[in-house]
């Protein structure tokens, strides 16, 4: 008797976290068609609670409910913090928590990947020709 695996349907969780808030993003593998899209502020009341793993936990739940009930089975995580010439460049503290809550879903994780924005020169920075005094 040969035991036959199921085919992985892929999709795509980009997962937005800054030090505000979690957004969780399920796409197609294309990335074009939306599944679900989730954040923290949906899931808790006050909005200093937005960016704590807790929320992204709950909202990553939420999403990967919706995705497997749409039919994926595994999924591709793109990390974004928010970047750009001012911003952060490392995730906030959502991050980890969302990933964790996805693949305790029962989802298949492949390839985590970081999509932080990064300058290349462009604009010039605030702060003055001798930088931000303190």
């Amino acid at each position: 008797m040969i035991q036959r695996r199921e085919a992985t349907r892929w999709g795509i969780a980009h997962i937005y976290s800054s030090y505000n808030n979690t957004i969780i993003h399920i796409t197609d593998i294309s990335g074009t068609e939306s599944i679900a899209r989730t954040s923290g502020g949906q899931v808790v009341r006050a909005d200093r609670l937005e960016s704590s793993p807790t929320a992204a936990m709950i909202a990553a739940k939420k999403a990967a409910e919706i995705a497997i009930e749409k039919g994926l089975t595994g999924i591709h995580v793109k990390i974004k913090a928010p970047g750009g010439h001012n911003g952060p460049n490392n995730p906030g503290p959502g991050a980890q928590a969302a990933v964790r809550a996805l693949s305790r879903m029962g989802l298949r994780i492949g390839i985590i990947e970081d999509v932080t924005p990064l300058p290349h020169d462009g604009c010039r920075k605030k702060g003055g020709r001798r930088g931000r005094r303190v």
